[in-house]
Order: structure tokens, then sequence, then C-alpha cells
């Protein structure tokens, strides 16, 4: 009697489990464009940032090469979508403070790693899109904040009125379940990486949840990116019920052999592979 009691308790916990983590597999139309795809971190910046990320000219050169791109999008301080990575200009120029405590008008007068010249600024989403163009299959990663809704709402409404394809991604999984309720046509992604990389900015039950993803009870993402080749149960697990993968960001020296079988969409850096892989 205890062990068939046991098993159940075993079963119920297994159930549990593969509820809270469960993804939703995303039509042949949503995930057909970045199948086997291999994307332009940031666009096809340069190692030395002579070619800064996040840039118009980045991005005009991955349309070029063919490739897909992943970009990033946060808001300035008076409310415009701007394409940049980090939560403070302090690596990528001569100032410091956070991103949303500048102006647009601020943000476009700093210079990228000491470069000047046409196209090397902080650039519009809307001027990034355009350059796009449909062209470049594009994965758009929205930034944590604390006014995520506003950063939602104008980065859907400026997506609704370009050409695709694209699809959004975040690490807050708030933002993906924003899409899930208020676009839940448009393939949304639940960014992710090992536990140690979360513990750098959440508490250790957080950190352990966000790993191994426990909150795709309330976001139920179409794709999982994940930022390790070491691959946890839950994206095991969603691969084999058909959710799509991702991975961030091969490097040149990475095992391209190996995330080619284990993900269905590559995110890179620094290198040159083919526009497509298999």
């Amino acid at each position: 009697m205890v062990f068939i009691i046991l098993g159940c308790v075993v079963v119920l916990l297994a159930v549990l489990y593969l509820f809270l983590i469960v993804g939703e597999q995303p039509t042949k139309k949503q995930a057909a464009p970045f199948r086997n795809l291999n994307c332009a971190h940031r666009g096809l910046f340069e190692a030395d940032q002579s070619v800064p990320e996040n840039t118009l000219r980045a991005f005009e050169r991955a349309v070029e090469h063919g490739y897909g791109v992943e970009l990033d999008v946060q808001l300035s301080r008076d409310g415009e979508v701007v394409v940049f990575h980090d939560d403070t200009v302090d690596r990528e120029t001569e100032y410091t403070g956070r991103v949303d405590s500048f102006t647009l008008a601020e943000l476009q007068s700093m210079s990228l790693f000491g470069t000047h010249g046409d196209k090397l600024g902080i650039p519009l989403f809307t001027d990034v899109m355009e350059v796009l163009d449909g062209k470049s299959p594009t994965i758009v990663e929205l930034k944590s904040t604390e006014n995520y809704p506003e950063l939602c709402e104008k980065t859907l409404a400026i997506l609704r009125g370009c050409k695709g394809p694209y699809c959004v991604e975040s690490f807050d999984p708030r933002i993906v379940r924003w899409f899930r309720e208020f676009a839940p046509d448009l393939m949304r992604g639940q960014l992710s990486e090992q536990y140690s990389g979360w513990r750098k900015t959440v508490n250790p039950f957080a950190a352990f949840a966000l790993s191994h993803f426990w909150t795709n009870v309330v976001t139920r993402p179409h794709f999982l990116a994940y930022g390790s080749m070491k691959q946890p149960l839950g994206l095991l697990f969603n691969k084999l019920i058909c959710v799509f993968t991702v991975y961030w960001t091969e490097k040149p020296e990475s095992d391209r052999k190996t995330l080619e079988q284990r993900y269905d969409c590559i995110i890179f850096q620094h290198f040159l592979p083919k526009p497509k892989f298999k």
C-alpha cells in the first residue's frame, strides 16, 4: 500500500512539473522563417566595435549577408523605443547612467565605442525596422523594465506596421505573458540561462525557477531561447513536444555541429556562417 501511495505521489509530482514547464507549439507559419536560420547577434557588428552592435550599419550588413537578426529594445526617458542592449550606457559610451534616464536626443548625440559617422549611433526601433524591411527574420528582445507594459505596447504597435517575419522574446516572464495575452498570434519566446547566470540578478528560488522554465505555466512560450550547451530537462521535454528552440550566443570557438543538432535556430556573433544550416 505504501508503494502505491508513493507511486501516486511521484506521478502527481511529475504531472505538476510538466504542467509548469510546458510551452506552446508554434504554427508552421510562425516557425518556418526561423527554422535552421543563423541570426546575427545585435546585427552583424565587428568584434572591435568599429561597426558597433545594434546600429543601422550592423543591421544593413546582416541583410547584405542574408542573415536573420536579433536586436534589443527599450525606452528612452521621453518614451521612444530605441535599439540598445545594456540597461546603462556605461559600456558603450563616454557617459554613465541608465538608458531610460536620457531623452532620445541625448542618446542619439552619444558616440558608441568612440565611433563617428552615419548609421553608427543609437537608432530608433522604427528606423531599424525600415532598414530590415522584411528582408531578415527578426528576433526582438524586450529588455526588462518596471514600465514594461508601455514598452510592450509601443513595440507591438511598431511591429504591426512593419513587414515580417518577426518574433519577440524576453528574459522577463511578465513581458512574455503580456504578449500571450495581447498578441497571441505573434510568436513569443522565453529567454533563459543556467542557474549561475540568473543568480547575478535574482534570489536563489527565482533563479532555480527561471533556469528550469517553471514560469512557462503563465507564459506558454512558442520557443525557448537558452544560453548554454548544457540543456536542462525542461528544455529537452519542450523540444520533444516540438516547442521551438533557439541558442544564444554562438561564437567562433563554439561547437557548431552540436548546436545544429540541438537547436532549431542559432544566434551568432563575430564570424560568418552560412545563412542557413542543415
